[in-house]
């Protein structure tokens, strides 16, 4: 931090470590095992897109990088825009570590771009038992997960079942601890 940064009350936080996304791996193997939420095999990195030639390089570089390397593993990815403006880069392996691989490689790339400001979040889709979605949300920002359980109606949210999945994955992930900050994102296409 320098002198006009102190003077001018502006400070410069230091990012969350990049290991937490990969906490995820280790957290499916638990809500499996335990509650029996399993993976429904998509994840998406979601973004907002700039219209500038770098930008544009920088995601297209990505998206041949992860259908290169998903011909190996078996990871097919899309892309779709949606309504709030921001693009979803999805997905598709039945192997969580995949998925987190690849979602992992695109944040790093818009990174080193210059670009990690523009990175909503991650969201790793999951099912219980009686095929109700879960999402498990990362904010790269907070370097924190938390999960997301839509509930039947237009935009309402299960947040007895948020809770309860939040006692169930335990120390597994490092979940949010400010409950006002469990965003909601209406509309996954996952």
């Amino acid at each position: 931090m320098g002198f006009l940064d102190a003077l001018l009350g502006k400070r410069k936080l230091k990012g969350p470590a990049p290991d937490r996304l990969f906490a995820i791996t280790t957290a499916a193997v638990a809500l499996e095992a335990g509650p029996a939420i399993v993976t429904r095999g998509s994840a998406a990195i979601v973004f907002q897109p700039l219209a500038t030639g770098d930008f544009r390089q920088i995601a297209t570089d990505m998206e041949e990088v992860v259908r290169g390397t998903g011909e190996e593993t078996g990871t097919t990815l899309t892309t779709t825009d949606d309504t709030y403006g921001y693009r979803w880069m999805v997905l598709h392996d039945s192997d969580v570590e995949d998925l987190a691989v690849g979602v992992n490689a695109v944040s790093d790339a818009l990174a080193v771009g210059g670009y990690a400001d523009r990175v909503l979040c991650a969201v790793f889709a999951f099912e219980q038992s009686d095929g109700r979605a879960v999402y498990f949300i990362y904010n790269y920002k907070r370097g924190t997960w938390y999960p997301f359980v839509p509930a039947a109606g237009a935009q309402q949210r299960d947040n007895e079942r948020e809770l309860q999945v939040k006692a169930q994955v335990g120390s597994e992930l490092p979940v949010e601890p400010e409950l006002e900050r469990w965003f909601p994102l209406w509309g996954i296409p996952i």
